[in-house]
């Protein structure tokens, strides 16, 4: 391999010939081989946004000469549409404020702009880093990587989620079944009832998210080292939140507080509240749907699923419910990540949180998993369900809790009775009923009527 030699305030470093990173970055490398988490790719794109969202306030305010704003901007371009991911190489597992990170991306855009201008002209500190400290520009990284992930790939799964389940509930209108409670038999449910409770899970958490997506949209930039801008122009914090809109189509401001936006990551820690009651509500739905295709003889079988695969390696013809196993992992995952997040966030000592990095990997990464474990859920699994219908009655039909309709006209206790009766007897609740002198066969027909349990109100 060929190498040339950078320098930064340290000294000589070499560094590969074909990478446009510099000293700094070379240093990190080299210094941090833990792990094979590499800084997420949304972090680098957020990265390229920001820094051309600084060059472009940079020149409007006369602190940037136009020739370096256009070399900037045309690599920043490079690093957003991802061609340069090579050249970002660096670990989570870092200094805690995300720094080598920021001289990572100050480096290679320089680096890549110098060749665009065909000269020596622009400076990772001096030019690329200007009116900007790692201190401000790492939080507000997080920040936009957070919301795009949100909106732009989370949102759509969530909301392909939610159409397929109302349809569901449409096809499904007025098909009765035995509600359950504690694991045991309950009183009757429809089965459109049933998913309608699933999609208003997801439709809670969408407008949770949402809520969250306020905090997220404030930015620490123009905070500077410790939140009073020193270095950064007047004007530059509201003028870099404007730029970053206008390249993102998101409307993104300034955050008000620059010492809390420095060292409190709490928006985080809401957002990602909301990200693991998504996951919980998740995890319910992914359950309920294996327990209720439970079979296909032996279980519950009330509803029939996809089967996508051979289920074991020594049992023929056994077909598992893999994309719930797969939904609920990812569920797990979550749950998990959201400790890293809440701790990482309890380390704001002073003017700055040291537990960046690590956030935000895990943030990102239970959105990835949250958005296309969604989508598999729903493409592979969801859109797919059917319900046995002559389960679903024979099911009803055979539950003791429909003695619940005979209340109003026997008493809760004979009730009761009724129910024991034909449990121990192995007999029907009609023919417990009459035996036990509580109401005559022709009045039992008459207040009987299951299917109408689950509209009590029509």
């Amino acid at each position: 391999m060929e190498y040339r030699i950078e320098k930064d305030t340290m000294g000589e470093m070499q560094v590969p010939a074909d990478r446009y990173w510099a000293a700094q970055t070379q240093r990190s490398f080299q210094n941090f081989r833990i792990g094979d988490e590499v800084m997420p790719r949304e972090i680098t794109r957020a990265f390229g946004i920001l820094k051309k969202a600084a060059a472009l306030a940079n020149y409007k305010l006369g602190k940037l000469p136009e020739e370096k704003k256009n070399a900037i901007a045309t690599a920043c371009d490079e690093v957003i549409a991802g061609t340069l991911n090579s050249h970002f190489p660096l670990v989570v597992w870092q200094t805690g404020s995300g720094t080598q990170s920021n001289m990572n991306a100050n480096e290679v855009i320089a680096n890549r702009g110098n060749e665009i201008a065909g000269k020596k002209l622009l400076h990772p500190n001096d030019d690329i880093n200007k009116s900007q400290s790692s201190n401000d520009t790492f939080p507000t990284a997080m920040h936009i990587a957070a919301v795009m992930a949100i909106e732009d790939n989370l949102f759509p799964a969530m909301d392909t989620l939610i159409a397929t389940l109302q349809r569901l509930e449409a096809e499904n209108e007025g098909i009765v079944k035995s509600g359950r409670t504690h694991l045991q038999d309950a009183v009757p449910i429809a089965f459109s009832q049933e998913i309608s409770g699933w999609r208003n899970m997801v439709e809670k958490t969408k407008a949770q998210l949402t809520l969250a997506l306020g905090g997220l949209k404030e930015l620490a930039l123009g905070g500077t080292a410790v939140g009073t801008g020193l270095n950064a122009p007047k004007g530059f914090a509201e003028e870099v939140a404007a730029q970053v809109s206008e390249l993102t189509g998101k409307k993104f401001v300034t955050a008000e507080n620059k010492y809390h936006a420095l060292t409190a990551k709490d928006e985080l820690v809401f957002a990602h509240g909301a990200l693991k009651a998504l996951a919980c509500n998740l995890m319910k739905i992914a359950n309920d749907v294996r327990w209720l295709a439970s079979g296909p003889r032996d279980g519950l079988g009330e509803i029939f699923i996809p089967e996508n695969e051979p289920g074991s390696s020594i049992m023929p013809g056994k077909v598992n419910p893999t994309q719930c196993e797969s939904m609920t992992m990812v569920a797990v995952q979550v749950m998990a990540n959201d400790v890293a997040v809440g701790v990482g966030a309890s380390q704001g000592n002073f003017e700055l949180n040291v537990f960046m990095p690590v956030i935000i990997y895990n943030f990102l990464q239970s959105v990835r998993l949250l958005a296309d474990g969604i989508v598999s859920f729903e493409k592979n699994c969801v859109t797919g369900i059917k319900a046995n219908k002559e389960k679903m009655k024979h099911n009803l039909y055979n539950s003791l809790m429909l003695v619940t309709a005979l209340n109003p006209y026997i008493g809760y206790e004979n009730a009761a009775k009724t129910a024991k009766k034909a449990y121990k007897e192995n007999i029907s609740l009609k023919e417990a009923c009459v035996a036990l002198g509580f109401l005559t066969a022709e009045k039992f027909d008459e207040v009987f009527r299951p299917e109408e349990m689950a509209y009590p109100q029509k």
